[in-house]
C-alpha cells in the first residue's frame, strides 16, 4: 500500500506585515519545531479521518464551552475538503487528467492554535503536497502558495494573504515582495516575486518567538477592520503598507549584513507601525512591553498571541524567558 505524508511547519512573520495583502512587502521564516502533518494512503473511497484536535464529544457542556473559546469552531477536517476541492478544480480547469482512484487521508499538527502562526494554512499546504504526488501532478513553486490562498479565501471565507503561504510552501527565511509592479497572473492564480535568503550557520540572525499558551483570535477577526479601512482608501492604512514595505527591504540588508542591531531596531519600528494603525488586544500588547523590558525586539510574528524579536545574548534571552513565563508564555530560540 502507497503511503504519502507530508509536513508544513508554523511560521513567523519577520518583517513587513501585515502588508502582504496590501502590495508590501515582507520577510518570513518557518519554525520547523512545530508541524501540521497529513498522511494519505489509497482506500476504496474517499476517506477524511478525524483527528484528535476534532473534539466531538465532552464530559459537560462547560467542557464544550471552554473548547470553544480557546480553539473556536474550526478543525481540520474543513481545511482538507476544500483543499481536496479546490485542488481538483485546479487539475480540472487547466486540463491536467487525474486518475480516478480514491484515498483516505487524516491529519494530525503540533501548531498552537490561534495564536497566529499559520496552524490552518499549514495543514491546507501539507495536504496540497500530498495530493500533487498521489496524483502526479506538478503545480510550478511560485503558484502553490496562491492556490492555498484560493483555498482559504474562496472556499472559506477567511481574509488572509499571501505571505504565510508562500514561506509555508517555499520555507526557510524568504523575502517576499507583493508590489503592483512585482504581481503576476497565471492560470487564475496571482504571486508576487519570492526570493529565499541566505543563513550563515556560523553566525544566523539570533531570534526568539513566543506565544500564550491560552490566546485564542481569529485570524479572519483582526484583520478585518484594516481590509474595511484599505478599501475605503483610508490615507493613514495607505501610507503605513507603504511604511511596512520599506522597513522590509531595510531588513532584508540588515539580514544580508549580518547587522542584527539594525535588524532589532527594525523588528520594533515595525510593531510601532502597526501599533499606531491598529487597536491592539490589551494581552497582546502585554507581551510586547514585558519582552521589550526585557532587553528584547518584539513584534507580532503574525495577527497576534505570538511574537517574535531579535535578543542581544544568552543571559538576555533567559531573562526573557523568565518575564515572559509569568505571563503564561512560552518562549523558544528560532532552529537554523
Amino acid at each position: 500500500m502507497e503511503i504519502i505524508r507530508k509536513t508544513a511547519s508554523a511560521r513567523a512573520g519577520l518583517m513587513g506585515n501585515p502588508s502582504d495583502g496590501y502590495h508590501g512587502k515582507t520577510i518570513s521564516l518557518t519554525l520547523p519545531s512545530f508541524r501540521a502533518k497529513i498522511t494519505l494512503y489509497e482506500w476504496d473511497q474517499i476517506e477524511i479521518v478525524l483527528s484528535e484536535n476534532d473534539n466531538t464529544t465532552f464530559r459537560t457542556v462547560d467542557d464544550l464551552v471552554k473548547d470553544v473559546r480557546q480553539h473556536g469552531y474550526y478543525g481540520g477536517v474543513r481545511l482538507i475538503k476544500a483543499t481536496i476541492k479546490r485542488f481538483t478544480e485546479y487539475c480540472r480547469n487547466n486540463g491536467i487528467p487525474l486518475h480516478d482512484r480514491a484515498f483516505s487521508v487524516r491529519y494530525e499538527t503540533t501548531i498552537p492554535r490561534q495564536v497566529g502562526m499559520a496552524g490552518s494554512s499549514a495543514i491546507i499546504v501539507a495536504t496540497l503536497r500530498c495530493l500533487m504526488e498521489f496524483y502526479h501532478v506538478e503545480i510550478p513553486l511560485y503558484l502553490q502558495p496562491s492556490l492555498v490562498l484560493s483555498v482559504e479565501q474562496g472556499e472559506l471565507g477567511i481574509t488572509a494573504g499571501l505571505q504565510d503561504r508562500v514561506i509555508q510552501v517555499y520555507e526557510g527565511l524568504v523575502f517576499m515582495d507583493f508590489s503592483e509592479e512585482k504581481m503576476r497572473t497565471e492560470n487564475g492564480l496571482s504571486y508576487g516575486e519570492y526570493s529565499r535568503l541566505e543563513v550563515d550557520p556560523a553566525d544566523p540572525p539570533p531570534l526568539y518567538y513566543a506565544f500564550r499558551v491560552d490566546a485564542s483570535e481569529p485570524t479572519e477577526v483582526v484583520h478585518n477592520n484594516l481590509r474595511a479601512r484599505w478599501q475605503d482608501g483610508d490615507r493613514k492604512v495607505h501610507a503605513a503598507m507603504k511604511k511596512f514595505a520599506g522597513l522590509a527591504e531595510k531588513a532584508k540588508t540588515a539580514i544580508t549584513k549580518k547587522n542584527w542591531v539594525k535588524l532589532g531596531q527594525l523588528v520594533d519600528a515595525n510593531f510601532d507601525l502597526r501599533r499606531s494603525i491598529c487597536k491592539i488586544a490589551s494581552d497582546q500588547l502585554e507581551m510586547v512591553e514585558v519582552a521589550r523590558k526585557a532587553g528584547v525586539s518584539a513584534k507580532f510574528a503574525g495577527s497576534g498571541g505570538a511574537i517574535l524579536g531579535t535578543f542581544p545574548d544568552d543571559a538576555t534571552y533567559q531573562k526573557l524567558d523568565d518575564q515572559l513565563s509569568k505571563i503564561g508564555c512560552r518562549v523558544c530560540r528560532v532552529e537554523w
